[in-house]
């Protein structure tokens, strides 16, 4: 039961907005029109670069923040950018320094390109649109290794533990990090939050957390979740996250339209067709 009166809804994209297919529904997109038809303010946050996420946003057709690369920028509805923190060049240098197994896949956020290690198919199927591209490097071979995120991906999610807990020994001042799927750990400046980037939209248009609804399925929604009026994790969540965030309602699946039924019943009141 939501006890306040919401006012504002935020939304994960990967395996809560989107579904499995990468994609957002016909029902979730009149959903949100909806939503903005009745004055609700709509925030979109996710771990995504900007330019892979401003197409994605754009079907929804509707007046959209955007907070992305975790809350390293927040672009607003007009598409200007609000906010930027970028990580230091020898920060990351000092990390891509260490012993690294080889089979993990490197992936540095730059503005406009993902530089990485190694191609990864399974990485480009979650872009439906090319509109931010990977290009292949050494990254021995690069002065400049400033960027907006440090990302690991490698089907054995205890190979990725075994890599978070070596960069944190040394680097735990430095960096915040997050595991946004079990396959992908990601590294952010210290100072880098989606609950963070929230508080600052929050303010900008004169809401609180009191008055928002969240929906996540990963660990980088962690505080986000746990921020907002009602925090609802999605039923494709990790049994991990979900017995970490047991105080949380666990509701239908990314490929069941679990955030738009949730958002027309319980926020909107309404029965919208499918």
């Amino acid at each position: 039961m939501i006890k306040k009166k919401i006012k504002v809804v935020i939304s994960d994209l990967d395996g809560t907005l989107l579904n499995t297919h990468h994609k957002i529904s016909d029902y979730t997109k009149r959903v949100f029109q909806k939503l903005h038809e009745e004055n609700y303010l709509i925030i979109v946050a996710t771990g995504r670069h900007h330019l892979d996420a401003h197409p994605i946003v754009a079907e929804l057709e509707c007046p959209v923040y955007l907070v992305t690369s975790n809350g390293a920028r927040i672009h607003n509805p007009n598409n200007e950018l609000l906010f930027s923190r970028d990580i230091e060049s020898d920060a990351i240098k000092s990390v891509l320094n260490l012993k690294i197994d080889p089979e993990i896949t490197t992936v540095l956020f730059k503005e406009n390109v993902w530089q990485t290690n190694k191609n990864n198919e399974k990485l480009n199927s979650f872009q439906t649109k090319l509109n931010y591209l990977p290009e292949l490097v050494d990254f021995n071979t690069l002065d400049d290794l400033s960027g907006i995120k440090l990302f690991f991906t490698h089907e054995s999610h205890s190979k990725l533990i075994d890599l978070r807990d070596t960069i944190l020994e040394n680097h735990s001042e430095i960096f915040s990090h997050a595991f946004s799927l079990p396959i992908c750990l990601e590294f952010m400046d210290k100072s880098v939050d989606k609950s963070v980037a929230i508080a600052k939209i929050l303010e900008i248009e004169n809401f609180v957390f009191e008055e928002s609804i969240s929906f996540g399925d990963g660990y980088n929604d962690e505080k986000m979740l746990k921020s907002t009026g009602k925090g609802l994790v999605m039923g494709n969540a990790p049994d991990s996250l979900k017995n970490k965030l047991s105080h949380l309602e666990v509701i239908s699946s990314n490929d069941y339209d679990g955030v738009a039924k949730y958002l027309s019943k319980t926020v909107l009141n309404l029965k919208i067709a499918q």
